[in-house]
């Protein structure tokens, strides 16, 4: 299997001896802000990861309304709404503007549109308190908010899945990741999405307000995988890296078919709803866990964790979803391996992540 070494590095314009001196009684403090998507989020997080205040702003109900994601659409509300969002972790931290030790924030990867409003507003901020800037890589934030709650030893496996990346990375430290796999195509997430969009969710009387992803799985519950086949992704590859364009046209021709056989009207919904529902999630799910398996078990070959028990850490919006995680869990533990989830809050897009992985105070960990 061929693997490559990844430096999922942001620049950081300042390091831990550059930072302002802080009396040792009083815990530096970093302010958090994440705009690479859709939610607008800030936080104020302590060095021992004491979270002092946070704020979110969503913008899911507009842009469910729309279909999709419109990145236009996200910079204008991001715009709006983030010099409040940003107060209100502020304020209610406690902690005025002058007492933050910095401001971290996400400078990639996401919408060039949505990054472009967090970082000039950053500038801002930076430019009227004399703050340092700590640009963050919005992925390794993902990979390592965990370590804010479980003392979780370097090196360990990490699977990223969200609605714009996936990612299978041995985390070796620091921004110091092993890339074993990721997405050729669409994310998983993506890939619910464009599919619950498809069966017309949104005009579901029960699921009409949740997200795409969080409507599959809520259907799934009830559905009946069995009753629609499906084909699983990248059989024949004997790598890591994950595919789910092909799963979404296979489940396009099947909502087709059945569409012919209802004599289905545009915005009704399919009598199988549930049952596809139920087959797409259990695939998805399968999908990853296989080629989480066979990253596993390549790291155990070439000696890549050493720990007795090595942890996997699963983050990222799809990390939310019971089922994906109950398929994992049954790998990790036939493998001796621990699997450690952050709880959905912090699965998703926040502020908490950005604010803990800029982490200024311990130079040990950044080599």
């Amino acid at each position: 299997m061929g693997t490559h070494c990844l430096r999922l590095r942001a620049l950081r314009c300042v390091s831990a001896r550059g930072l302002p001196a802080q009396p040792q009684c009083k815990p530096r403090v970093v302010l958090g802000i994440e705009t690479s998507c859709d939610d607008t989020g800030a936080a104020v997080v302590d060095e021992t990861g004491k979270i002092l205040g946070e704020a979110l702003y969503s913008q899911k109900e507009i842009h469910l309304k729309a279909g999709g994601i419109i990145p236009p659409v996200a910079q204008r509300l991001h715009k709006e709404h983030i010099e409040r969002v940003v107060q209100e972790a502020v304020d209610n931290s406690g902690v005025s503007p002058c007492e933050l030790t910095a401001v971290a924030t996400t400078v990639k990867p996401g919408l060039a549109l949505s990054l472009g409003v967090g970082l000039e507003y950053s500038l801002k901020l930076i430019e009227q308190y004399k703050k340092p800037f700590i640009p963050i890589h919005h992925m390794e934030a993902h990979a390592l908010i965990i370590r804010m709650l479980h003392l979780v030893e370097f090196p360990f496996l990490v699977l990223l899945v969200s609605g714009g990346h996936s990612l299978l990375a041995v985390a070796r430290g620091v921004s110091d990741f092993l890339l074993l796999g990721q997405t050729l195509d669409e994310a998983p997430g993506d890939t619910l999405d464009k599919v619950a969009r498809r069966l017309s969710l949104r005009n579901h009387p029960t699921c009409c307000t949740m997200s795409g992803g969080e409507a599959i799985e809520y259907l799934a519950k009830i559905g009946n995988r069995l009753h629609v086949e499906l084909t699983q992704p990248m059989s024949q590859h004997l790598d890591c890296d994950f595919s789910f364009s092909g799963l979404r046209n296979q489940v396009n021709q099947i909502i087709i078919k059945k569409e012919r056989e209802e004599g289905f009207q545009e915005g009704q919904i399919l009598s199988c709803v549930n049952d596809i529902a139920a087959a797409v999630q259990h695939t998805v799910a399968a999908h990853l866990a296989k080629r989480t398996h066979r990253a596993i078990l390549f790291c155990k070959k070439e000696g890549l964790l050493p720990q007795p028990k090595p942890a996997l850490v699963v983050s990222g919006g799809v990390a939310s979803n019971e089922y994906i995680r109950k398929a994992l869990r049954i790998v990790t533990e036939a493998n001796g391996f621990s699997l450690r989830c952050p709880p959905p809050k912090l699965c998703t897009d926040n502020g908490i992540m950005i604010a803990w992985f800029s982490k200024p105070w311990n130079p040990a960990d950044r080599q």
